[in-house]
This record gives C-alpha cells, structure tokens and sequence, in this order.
C-alpha cells in the first residue's frame, strides 16, 4: 500500500506528507539505536511496526525509503558497492535488458490490445555492447516510424506510442528495425512481451476493445499466443500472457507453453512470497516479476528471488512506470545473479539512470564481469510445434 495524503489541495491528493512523517516519528524512534549491517532485522522490525499485511499503516513508501537507505548506509560503511553488500555470494553477473519501445493497452492511444513490446540483446558479449544494440535499434526503430508516418513521442517507460493499425504491427515493426540496425531478430535481439491481460479480462472474457472489439476465452487467448510464437519465433518471453483472476488459464498456458517460452508472472504474484508460493504449487509461470515498491522491503524482495532460484522459476528484476532515477534495482539485480532487468526504453532519464548505473557496474567488475546473455533462456525451445 503506497501512502498519499488524499489532500485534493496539494499535487492533486498524491503528496507523501504523512509518509514523511512517519519516517521522522515512528519510525525513526523504532528503529534508532538497531545495527545497521543486520537488514533482516530492520525490516523485520519495520513490518512488526506496521502490523498490517500490506503495510497499509505506515505506507509502503516510507518503509521502502527506509529498508533501502540503511541497506545503502550499510553498504557505505563497509566501503562495499551495494550490489556486493547485498549478495550473499560473489556477484558479477550483469542482466540481460528488456527494452520497452513500443506501447499499446492502457500505456497509449492507440488501436493496440498489447501493453509493451520489448527488445533483448541477448547475442551481445557484454551489457555495454548489448546496450549500445538496444539503443542502436531503438534510434532505427524511430527512423520506421517516422518513415510511416507515425508519432515518435514517448511514453512513461520511454517507449514509442504511436497510432498504429493492429496488434501484431509492434511486432513487424520491431523486426524491421533490428534488421535495419545492423542486427539478426532472433539471435542478436529477441523480443520480449506484456500484454498486460488482466486489464483485458471481464466477466470470464477477453476482451479486445481496441483493435476489433472480439472476445476471446482462455482457451482462444492460449491459442493466440502459440500462433503468435509460430508466427514470431523472435518472441522469447511473455509477460501476463493471461489475466491474474484466470487461474486456469494461467495452468493451461504454462503446461502447453512452459517448456517452450519464458511465462512470467506479474500481477499474479506481485513480489508476494505467500502468492508466489502458491502460483508455484499451482503449476502458474516459470519466472517472476520482482518489484521492490510492490512488497516493501529489501528483505521480502530477495527472499522472493530466492525462493524463485529455489524452484526453478525465472527472476526479472523490474522498474515501475512511475519511477525516479533512484538506480537500486541496477545494483539489487547484480546482487541476486538471476540475469534480468525490466527498466524502460533507451530514453527518458530516470530510465537510462539504470543502465548508466550498470555500465559503471561492468567496468567496476573489470575482467570478472559476464554477461548474461541467452543463457537464461538456455532451458527453452524457442520453436513452438504446430
């Protein structure tokens, strides 16, 4: 729960005055004096504090602020970067990026279902030359556009928004600016989706009510998606490919596509380890998507990425469309070694905040820095069979 005020009077009721002020009071005589290195108590405490089980009392802003800026104090202290502080063993693993360049769904005004089309370099040697890719192709992608005719304005997350005609237009588009680029679809960059179904799904439908206003049920949405992955083999990882209430649909899809495609779980699990124990007991995903801000503490995060690493599951450390060039999450991805980050397109600053902080990263590592590459995606194959 993220605390506003509610005052219509001041930034239209979303100011944080009383976040703030939890911070300066409660919090801060709660936990004045505790040891700084031990960040499993602190949030434990911080928690304890609250006493709600979605840190509706204090806000999830002011704990969050809190849990990262002992976590950075800490790290400081030691004389530690804090990728290095928070990882329990040696971490030099920089992740593969997903890109969002081009938005459909709620994100744009547009005849799009799909929320984001995202590019990966998974074919780079290393993440500044897999930045320099997604950033090559973004630029190109924009010259496509606006060879059609299209808008080339961005989005909250930096991607493109443009009034385009279908939903499988993002992909033909993105595919012919890799290719333009200089690059191979497919092996040099792969493409990554969100639909964001949930925001489709209405009384047990999907529907599509930007592009032809069809409905589709779970098995017709499933089948859509296998066709998609025949159509597009450059499609390596699906995103809330299914709505968070269609638990079925979510089984289905990960028993016909889960050894075939990454199938990652966001408004399903949001970073909860209770949900996320049952989505795995459920046979729901093979990955995670991990946002800090939708749990609440340093903590809860990583022992949602461990418990992930601990099943099998995929991890996708991830940024929100609101955000601030806070780079936690750069370091925070290095520190766990699942090998992926979701931080928005190469534009807007609060997201190339991100990967300048992963640059500095890299060179920091020196000669013990690997890329990860396609090797998260090793376990999959990517050809889906009729």
């Amino acid at each position: 729960m993220e605390l506003r005020d509610g005052d219509k009077s001041r930034y239209g009721g979303k100011g944080v005055l009383k976040a703030v002020s939890h911070v300066e009071s409660e919090i801060q005589r709660s936990v004045h004096g505790l040891d700084a290195n031990d960040q499993k108590g602190l949030d434990r405490k911080l928690c304890d504090l609250d006493g709600t089980p979605n840190k509706a009392r204090l806000g999830a802003n002011a704990i969050l602020g809190v849990s990262l800026a002992v976590a950075r104090a800490s790290a400081a202290d030691r004389g530690l970067p804090l990728y290095a502080a928070l990882a329990e063993k040696p971490a030099n693993l920089l992740p593969t990026p997903g890109l969002n360049v081009l938005n459909g769904g709620r994100h744009a005004d547009n005849s799009v279902d799909f929320q984001e089309f995202m590019i990966s370099p998974v074919g780079a040697p290393n993440f500044r030359e897999a930045l320099r890719a997604s950033a090559e192709t973004f630029q190109t992608l924009k010259s496509v556009l606006h060879a059609k005719g299209y808008s080339t304005a961005v989005g909250d997350e930096g991607g493109f928004a443009p009034q385009l005609k279908s939903n499988e237009e993002p992909i033909e588009l993105i595919l012919e600016a890799i290719g333009k680029a200089g690059y191979k679809p497919g092996e040099d960059i792969v493409i990554m989706l969100d639909p964001a179904a949930s925001e489709l799904y209405e009384n047990g439908t999907y529907e599509f009510w930007k592009s032809d206003k069809s409905k589709k049920s779970s098995a017709e949405m499933i089948a859509l998606w296998k066709d998609w992955l025949r159509q597009y083999p450059e499609i390596w990882s699906l995103e809330d490919g299914m709505a968070e209430d269609d638990r079925a649909g979510w089984q289905q899809l990960t028993k016909e596509l889960g050894n075939k495609i990454q199938l990652v779980g966001d408004d399903n699990f949001v970073t909860n380890p209770g949900l996320f124990q049952q989505g795995i007991r459920d046979g729901i995903a093979n990955a995670i998507l991990i946002k800090l801000n939708q749990i609440g503490t340093v903590t809860e995060t990583l022992d949602c990425i461990a418990m992930a690493g601990g099943h099998g599951y995929g991890a996708v450390i991830s940024h929100r469309s609101g955000e601030t060039d806070d780079s936690s999450i750069a370091d925070l991805v290095v520190a766990c070694g699942m090998g992926q980050i979701k931080t928005g397109s190469a534009s807007r600053g609060e997201r190339i905040a991100k990967y300048n902080r992963l640059l500095e990263v890299e060179r920091e590592l020196g000669s013990k820095a690997r890329y990860a590459g396609a090797s998260i995606y090793e376990r999959w194959n990517h050809s889906v069979q009729a």
